[in-house]
């Protein structure tokens, strides 16, 4: 039962620290151009 007193808060804690790094790529644009980013697989480059 003690244990539990230990991995509660820890599990809250990356919990919320994986939810602020969530945020935080939302922000900063990480998901605006998800076909881009698709399509840019496809494009050969004909400069090799």
């Amino acid at each position: 039962m003690s244990g539990l007193t230990y991995l509660i808060p820890i599990a809250l804690l990356l919990g919320l620290a994986g939810l602020a790094a969530f945020f935080w790529a939302m922000r900063s644009g990480q998901f605006e151009d998800m076909d881009g980013a698709a399509a840019r697989i496809l494009i050969e480059d004909e400069d090799l």
